[in-house]
Order: structure tokens, then C-alpha cells, then sequence
């Protein structure tokens, strides 16, 4: 699929929503760069999508070397105080991975891997309520005519982490960013999902209200759930990204390995995410898979011919850098210039009329289970206009 088709959407989203009884999952902006129009999307490229993602989360994990040995991890910039969590937890099953997105693009050769949001991907209510809801609106709903199981994807990952630490009782803290509506939305669709997958006590708060201790009868993650009343928690769900919280916090970082070593809490996306999260991986993988079907030439040196430069750990589109013969020809600013790059063969994402670019995202929750799409005029950043779409 090289060019976009796309149909109007009437009604109002807002009501819509509030009318699905999800109006505590969408922040107000959600609905101001929802496009009042959907991707009609073929069901023969929905199929290809959703395989796509589902074997290139295999290859993914089958890529990693075991043990993982210190050159891997230096090679994906994972920050040396997190070598003990991400070993930890990718040789301990309990520690699971509840979901990522997969950015794609859709080519006459078929669909080819972007990068893997596998840590902190946001976009959930847009995806799982807002574009469902923008049918709903229109009268358009009917479930096979959206690819759209990222809710229901949530809830099993969820009551699946669950049942795998018997042993934890069934107290879930969510924390993220401070002063993020957006965060704070993602986060309460996940909670949403754990309630409804067996959670007994959740909550949800800013990172900077979750406090951490490694002694004592106190040992463990609490959080003040209301005033004067503090709770412990067995489970975290961090919407913060690991890399963050390594640079940034690093006593944290050290006593939240210490907890996760004894068992005091367990944490998602676990550290093994940042593995599957870090751009250096889109260079492995070509190492390990030459010329795969669904991947895009990537290395850590300079390629011939017109690439995309882009900070191994870098986020929301900032300092990624397009190269052709040597030349720049265009540059996204941000504060990840001093990370080590990747670059990756340039491909042409598919277009409307209106030369629109359209990038497509894959939810993986245990298997894929939902498209959603971004689009602008340039580069695909997490503040381009989100597109509904309609299986057709």
C-alpha cells in the first residue's frame, strides 16, 4: 500500500466516548489531534501488519544472545547500572513483558520495521478508545471493521504477570511522568485492564509521590493513596523509561534491582525491555537477519546512498537526521545528539493527496492486537495527528 485512501468521520468524539463509559482514559487533547477522518485499510495489509509485528517480536527476542554477554549491552547504550535488572529479569519469566508498539511502514515490498516502542509506548487511548470511538460517532462500529484488540490484549498480558508471581500479593502501583496529561491517560486505561484482570488494589500517581525503601520493616514501594494513609505495593507498572530513571535517579535505580533481586517488587516493562527498546538492536538484527523480508539495512556506521541517523536511545522523533550522499537534508532538533546513532536505510512511507506521510503502528500485547496511525508532512513524531482507521 503506497497511497492512502482515506473516508470522512461525522460526529463528535467527545460524547462518544463519554458515552462508552471510557471518559476517564482521554485526556482533553486526546480529541484535538484525532483526524476526523479514518485509513481505509485493506484486510489483506491489516493481516500483513499484524504478522508482521508478531514475527518481528520473535526475532527480536530469538536475536539476543544468551547469557547476554557486557559487549551486547554496551553495544544498545543500556547504562551499566541496569546490566543486573536487564540480566535478571530476562533469565526470570515472571518478569514479563505486558506491550510495545511496532512503528511500520508500508511498502510495495511489504511491511518493514521502523523501530519497537518496547519499554514506554504511549498512544493506548487513542488507540484502544479514541479511534473505536470515533466509529461509534459515525455509526460505523462493528468489530470487524477495525483491527482493535489492544484493551483486551492489556487485560490478558496482565492477569498472565499476575498468575506467573502467585506469590506477590495483587497490589498494582502505576507511576509516570509528573505534569503529563498524556501519561496520565495511558496509564489509566492499563489500570482499567488490571482491575478487570484481577488487580485487588490499584493505584495511580506521579513517579516523584512513589517512595522507595531497602530496610527495615519498611522495605518495599509505597505510595500515599490518601492523605496520611500509605500502602505497599508487589507490582509497578512504570510508565518512565528506564534509561531515565538510570541516568537520572541512580540510588533509585540501584534499590529498585535490589527489591526486584529479593522479591519485594516486580516491575513492568522490565528492564529486558530496554534490550528490545534501544535503536542498536535495528543494527543487530540486520547482523543476525541479512536481508530479511521486514527489516531495513541499519548499522552503526555511516551507509552509502540516502539513510536516517537516529539516537540509539532517543525519543519522540528529536535528533533523528536524514542523509543523502553525504549531505543532510533534513534535521529534527532535540537533546539526544550526544546518545551513539544508528542509521537505517531511508524508506518512503505511503502518502494521501495531500502528500501526507502515514506511518503505521502495531500494538504487541502477547501477540499483535491493534493498528493505529500517525501522520504528518515530515518527520513521524508522538505530536502528529493520530488517524482512525476502517478495515475495508
Amino acid at each position: 500500500m503506497t497511497t492512502i485512501r482515506l473516508q470522512p468521520l461525522s460526529g463528535d468524539v467527545g460524547p462518544a466516548v463519554r458515552a462508552l463509559g471510557w471518559e476517564w482514559a482521554v485526556e482533553e487533547a486526546c480529541e484535538n489531534y484525532v483526524a476526523r477522518e479514518a485509513v481505509l485499510l485493506p484486510e489483506a495489509e491489516a493481516d500483513r501488519l499484524m504478522a508482521a509485528a508478531d514475527t518481528l517480536y520473535a526475532l527480536c527476542v530469538e536475536s539476543v544472545p544468551d547469557p547476554v554477554p557486557d559487549e551486547f549491552l554496551q553495544l544498545l547504550a543500556i547504562p551499566a547500572n541496569l546490566w543486573a535488572a536487564v540480566r535478571h529479569s530476562w533469565n526470570d519469566d515472571r518478569h514479563w513483558h505486558l506491550y510495545g508498539r511496532f512503528d511500520l511502514a508500508s511498502t510495495p515490498q511489504g511491511p518493514k520495521l521502523i523501530e519497537f516502542n518496547a519499554d514506554t509506548a504511549t498512544s493506548i487511548p487513542e488507540t484502544a478508545v479514541v479511534q473505536w470511538a470515533s466509529l461509534v460517532a459515525s455509526s460505523q462500529a462493528d468489530d470487524d471493521r477495525q483491527a482493535n484488540g489492544l484493551f483486551e490484549g492489556l487485560e490478558a498480558q496482565l492477569n498472565q504477570w499476575r498468575l506467573l508471581n502467585p506469590d506477590l500479593d495483587t497490589s498494582l502501583l502505576l507511576v509516570y511522568l509528573p505534569d503529563s496529561a498524556e501519561d496520565a491517560a495511558n496509564c489509566s486505561v492499563i489500570a482499567e485492564a488490571a482491575r478487570i484482570s484481577g488487580f485487588t488494589r490499584i493505584y495511580a500517581c506521579p513517579v516523584d509521590a512513589m517512595q522507595v525503601s531497602v530496610t527495615g520493616e519498611d522495605r518495599g514501594v509505597w505510595a500515599e493513596v490518601e492523605n496520611g494513609q500509605w500502602q505497599r505495593f508487589a507490582f509497578l507498572f512504570k510508565l518512565v523509561p528506564w534509561e531515565i530513571i538510570a541516568g537520572e535517579e541512580p540510588e533509585l535505580t540501584a534499590d529498585l534491582t535490589q527489591l526486584q533481586l529479593s522479591r519485594d517488587v516486580i516491575i513492568a516493562n522490565p528492564a529486558y525491555a530496554l534490550i528490545l527498546q534501544s535503536k542498536g538492536l535495528l543494527a543487530w538484527l540486520w547482523q543476525v537477519y541479512p536481508h530479511h523480508p521486514l527489516l531495513l539495512e541499519a548499522a552503526l556506521e555511516d551507509l552509502d546512498g540516502r539513510y536516517v541517523r537516529k539516537p540509539l536511545l532517543g525519543r519522540e522523533g528529536q535528533n533523528i537526521v536524514e542523509i543523502e550522499a553525504g549531505q543532510v537534508r533534513q534535521e529534527q532538533p532535540g537533546e539526544f545528539a550526544h546518545q551513539p546513532q544508528v542509521r537505517q536505510r531511508w524508506v518512503q512511507l505511503p502518502t494521501d493527496v495531500q502528500h501526507r506521510q502515514y506511518q503505521a503502528g502495531v500494538f504487541w500485547a502477547g501477540r499483535a492486537c491493534a493498528i493505529s496511525f500517525r501522520r504528518a508532512t515530515g518527520v513521524i513524531t508522538n505530536l502528529s495527528e493520530f488517524v482512525p482507521h476502517l478495515i475495508s
